[in-house]
């Protein structure tokens, strides 16, 4: 995946909705070569349950703004995987040591990728933001 797919119209409001709570370790990805569920994947991590549901209620928020309704929502119970399904892009918005277990961007290496950068701000641990592993 190039920069110039990063500019594909269809990514941008995902993409910024994404870094609106302090989403880190943001990851592209072009999967419609190899399946026909989706054309990107965007998966990116939460420090902790409360941010997961935090994240994924801002995106479907800005993204209802922009006039895109998800077609399915899952994993707003726990909060640890957040799977928000918008058709030609899938979020998935996970607590970051259940990303880790899951290792999408492994069962799906064939698929071409960019890491976004970082916001500034989301990779620092906020002392008022409990981790918490439930």
């Amino acid at each position: 995946m190039n920069a110039n797919e990063l500019n594909d119209p269809i990514l941008s409001p995902y993409i910024a909705a994404a870094m609106g709570k302090k989403a880190f370790n943001i990851r592209v990805m072009a999967v419609r070569n190899l399946t026909s569920i989706s054309d990107y994947f965007i998966i990116c991590s939460a420090r902790s349950s409360r941010q997961v549901a935090a994240i994924a209620e801002h995106i479907q928020k800005e993204l209802r703004d922009h006039k895109k309704k998800p077609l399915g929502i899952e994993g707003t119970i726990e909060n640890h995987w957040v799977l928000m399904d918008y058709g030609d892009v899938i979020i998935h918005v996970f607590y970051e040591p259940v990303r880790l277990t899951y290792n999408l961007e492994g069962l799906w290496r064939d698929a071409p990728g960019m890491n976004i950068p970082d916001p500034i701000g989301a990779n620092t641990v906020d002392e008022t933001e409990d981790d918490d592993d439930d």
